[in-house]
C-alpha cells in the first residue's frame, strides 16, 4: 500500500515550449499552478530567469520539498541537463539552480520518469507493478515501471523510448538517428514531414503516429514482461482514438509471446494535471515515500491488472 507524504510538493514542469510551476498536496491535487513559455530565450540565464520568475509567485506556506521533471537527456539527479528540446541549455545545472532559487530539498528527474510515477500513483497504471508511462508531444520520452520500481539507469535516463528506431529507413529528423520513435511520431517530427503544426495532421500521418508508437510498445513488452502502457501528450491526446486504435493494432501485431500477447495501450487519465503530478511524486520520492505501494521483494511477483 502507498505511503501518504506528510507535506505538499513544489512542482516543476521543464518541457520545449513551456515551463510550469505548482503546488501539489499529499492527495495529488494541484493548486497554484503558473506557466509560461520556455521558447525564443537568448541564453540559459535568460531562460532561467522565466523559471524563477514563476516559483517566487507562488505561495510555499506548507510546502516541504521541491519535485522536477525534465526533459533530457540529463546526468543523474539533474546536476546537468541538456533537454533536446531547449537548445540553450547545455550542461546547464538545473538541480544547483533550483535547489539554491526554493531553498527546500530539491529532486529531478526526466519529465517522462515523472509522468510514470505520476500515473502509477494517482493515474491509469494505479495498482499496477509492471507499465512504460510514455509522452507524445513535442518529443517522445519514457519511463518504466518494473516489479514497482522505476527504472533510472546510470545517469537516470532509463526508458528513453523515444530513441528506439522502429523505422530504418523513415524520417531524416535533424539532431536524431534516422527512424527513431521520436523522429516519426512527435509533434516536431510530424511538422517536419508535414509542413504545418502538429495538431493540422491528417488522418493518415495520425494513424502512422500511432502504428509506431505501438511498434516500439510491442517491442518493450516483448523486451520487459510488461502489459501495459499509459500514454500522454499533445500529439497522443490530440489524436485520439485513431492514434490509440492504431498503435493497439500494431501492439497486437508486435507482442505476440505468451507473456506480452494482450499487451494493452490506454491514455493518461491525469490529463493536464499529470506533469505536475509527476513532478511533484518526485519530489515526494525523493524524501522517501513508496507512491507506487507494491514493490515486491527479489524474486518476488505481483499479479498485474490487464
Amino acid at each position: 500500500m502507498a505511503d501518504v507524504p506528510d507535506t505538499s510538493a513544489l512542482a516543476i514542469d521543464i518541457g520545449g515550449t513551456k515551463f510550469e510551476v505548482g503546488v501539489v498536496g499529499p492527495d495529488g491535487v494541484v493548486s497554484q499552478r503558473a506557466r509560461v513559455a520556455s521558447t525564443g530565450a537568448a541564453d540559459a540565464d535568460e531562460l532561467f530567469g522565466r523559471l524563477e520568475a514563476l516559483v517566487r509567485g507562488i505561495d510555499l506556506t506548507g510546502v516541504g520539498v521541491c519535485g522536477v521533471g525534465s526533459g533530457g537527456p540529463m546526468r543523474a539527479g539533474g546536476v546537468a541537463v541538456s533537454p533536446l528540446n531547449i537548445g540553450v541549455w547545455r550542461e546547464f545545472p538545473l538541480h544547483g539552480r533550483v535547489a539554491a532559487l526554493t531553498g527546500l530539498p530539491t529532486f529531478v528527474d526526466n519529465d517522462a520518469k515523472a509522468l510514470a510515477l505520476g500515473e502509477g500513483w494517482r493515474g491509469a497504471a494505479r495498482g499496477v507493478p509492471n507499465f512504460i508511462g510514455m509522452v507524445v508531444s513535442t518529443g517522445v520520452g519514457g519511463g518504466i515501471v518494473l516489479d514497482g520500481r522505476l527504472l533510472d539507469g546510470d545517469e537516470g535516463n532509463a526508458g528513453h523510448i523515444g530513441h528506439v528506431v522502429v523505422e530504418p529507413e523513415g524520417t531524416e529528423l535533424p539532431g536524431h538517428v534516422r527512424g527513431v520513435l521520436e523522429a516519426e511520431a512527435s509533434g516536431t517530427a510530424i511538422a517536419f514531414r508535414t509542413g504545418a503544426p502538429a495538431e493540422q495532421a491528417g488522418h493518415d500521418e495520425r494513424v502512422r503516429a500511432g502504428t509506431m508508437v505501438g511498434r516500439a510498445v510491442g517491442s518493450v513488452a516483448n523486451l520487459l514482461d510488461l502489459q501495459l502502457a499509459v500514454v500522454a501528450g499533445s500529439v497522443a491526446l490530440g489524436f485520439g482514438d485513431v492514434f490509440f486504435a492504431a498503435a493497439q493494432q500494431e501492439i497486437d501485431r508486435v507482442a505476440t509471446l505468451q507473456h506480452s500477447a494482450g499487451t494493452r495501450i490506454r491514455p493518461a487519465e491525469l490529463g493536464g494535471d499529470g506533469p505536475l503530478v509527476g513532478a511533484a511524486a518526485v519530489g515526494f520520492g525523493g524524501l522517501g515515500h513508496d507512491l507506487l505501494g507494491h514493490r515486491a521483494g527479489r524474486g518476488g511477483h505481483a499479479t498485474e491488472a490487464r
